[in-house]
């Protein structure tokens, strides 16, 4: 009895331990799987990370072309309003300083026309007024004399009578000046406020664009992909020039023999050269088809010969361009531009005003991208240019 006594108690000790084992191994997933709701939360959070890192992934594999030309397009039009606003602003001011000269001019007159009435009264008050005229007409010595004296004081009373109504009417214009240029400032504070904040909304859009153009440069695999993307462009833009060859019957001759002898098409100095090169953080192979000009900003972008507009608008990579047919197959090119003054189809002269130097390509300053190509190919610019 007293051994099936311990049997027991050495069985119900071993259970225990099982039960304890059964407890630390199993209990968790026994709690897990009673919380399916956690599950689904934590679930869908990994879900969500995952989802973002394809979304980033897909963002970076987009074209950067495509995401500069945004951004340069909204530069644009950001320039354009502010362009406008200044414009008005130019012309409030031109119109603040013609209502002050005249409103100097009324004073000037007011003061004199005050004078004269203040002498008038004086001596009114001294002498009297009608037994002065009783007087005069009463010592006339015939009838015609009588008539002459009379007409005398009438035209004196007409003219003094214009004299009053002038200085009435000089009052209320100055009145009418003084409240319109009490407008005219109250315009010109809203534009000035209007600037600043477009000009404030400028600076972070091109601080976008710099961000943007820093991490392509940061990446080579970024790098490399806009430099694709910009030979790529290249070739569309031969296309382009192709085209217009076989469509367009504008002919010209003699830029063939102005080679060394073209004016510059902006006032500014090479910052980046034509032809091969290497990049010197990535030492990647790049070939310049133009010459970048740096410029001042809204600096006049001229054509450097006659010919005829075959291209006016956005281009990928090259911001607002326009090409010009020069005939005998050569084209020059101007891009990065900030507004372009000419549409397809017009004919432009030599050192003719063709835009403005803008930010609208590939670098955030301001200058002038140029190409002279000859069916469809690129030429040096500075053998064309004029030295100096």
């Amino acid at each position: 009895m007293q051994n099936f006594c311990h049997l027991s108690s050495a069985i119900c000790h071993l259970l225990t331990a099982y039960c304890l084992l059964f407890t630390t191994l199993f209990l968790p997933n026994i709690v897990s799987a009673e919380n399916p709701k956690e599950q689904y939360k934590k679930l869908q959070k990994d879900m969500d990370t995952h989802k973002k890192k394809i979304e980033e992934t897909k963002r970076r594999e987009h074209s950067i072309l495509e995401e500069l030309e945004r951004t340069n397009r909204d530069l644009g039009s950001m320039e354009t309003e502010l362009r406008k606003y200044r414009k008005r602003l130019r012309i409030t001011e031109g119109e603040i300083n013609r209502v002050e000269t005249e409103i100097d001019a009324n004073k000037a007159k007011l003061d004199k026309q005050r004078e004269w009435i203040r002498r008038k009264l004086r001596i009114l008050q001294r002498y009297g007024y009608s037994s002065d005229i009783i007087l005069l007409l009463s010592t006339s010595e015939d009838m015609a004399q009588l008539m002459r004296r009379w007409k005398y004081l009438e035209a004196l009373t007409l003219f003094e009578r214009r004299v009053m109504e002038d200085y009435k009417e000089n009052i209320r214009g100055l009145n009418e000046k003084e409240n319109h240029l009490k407008s005219l400032r109250a315009e010109i504070k809203k534009n000035v406020e209007k600037i600043m904040a477009k000009e404030a909304s400028l600076a972070e859009k091109k601080k976008e664009k710099e961000t943007l153009l820093a991490s392509v440069r940061g990446e080579k695999s970024s790098y490399e992909k806009m430099l694709r993307e910009l030979k790529e462009a290249s070739k569309r833009l031969l296309e382009i020039i192709r085209k217009s060859e076989e469509t367009d019957t504008y002919a010209a001759k003699g830029f063939h023999g102005l080679k060394g002898r073209l004016l510059w098409p902006v006032d500014g100095r090479i910052a980046i050269p034509y032809g091969a090169q290497k990049d010197t953080q990535f030492n990647t192979p790049v070939f310049r088809n133009g010459i970048y000009i740096k410029a001042d900003g809204d600096s006049p972008a001229k054509a450097v010969h006659a010919g005829k507009v075959v291209f006016a608008e956005w281009f990928k990579g090259y911001g607002q361009l326009l090409i010009i047919n020069h005939g005998e197959g050569y084209h020059t090119l101007y891009a990065n531009l900030s507004e372009i003054f000419y549409k397809n189809g017009d004919i432009i002269k030599g050192q003719q005003v063709i835009g403005r130097v803008g930010e609208s390509g590939m670098l955030n300053a301001p200058g002038l991208y140029f190409e002279i190509r000859y069916k469809g190919k690129p030429l040096d610019p500075l053998q064309w240019l004029k030295r100096r």
